[in-house]
């Protein structure tokens, strides 16, 4: 009874490896202007833009400081965002 399940078993574990050495064989995509890749329009990279200097801001405050600005990341990149619009407004 307890060999019933082993060539499942070696089966699963096969394609597991199989599926393990083939995945770490493929090489990375890179999204190239000749694959049909869309440029990002102004107000797309404008939002990454400020995405990443609030990033920045929020992993440079003290916990104290997070707590003041708004205790949670959305909180604090929704201040943030209107922030930087103003600003450049």
């Amino acid at each position: 009874m307890q060999f019933r399940s082993f060539p499942a078993a070696v089966v699963a574990a096969s394609m597991v490896l199989g599926f393990a050495v083939t995945a770490s064989a493929k090489e990375p995509v890179v999204a190239s202007p000749e694959s049909g890749a869309k440029e990002l329009t102004v107000g797309q990279s404008a939002a990454r833009e400020r995405q990443k200097k609030c990033g920045a801001e929020w992993r440079a405050l003290s916990v104290a400081d997070k707590a003041a600005q708004g205790p949670k990341w959305p909180q604090y990149f929704s201040k943030c965002v209107k922030r930087l619009k103003e600003i450049k407004a």
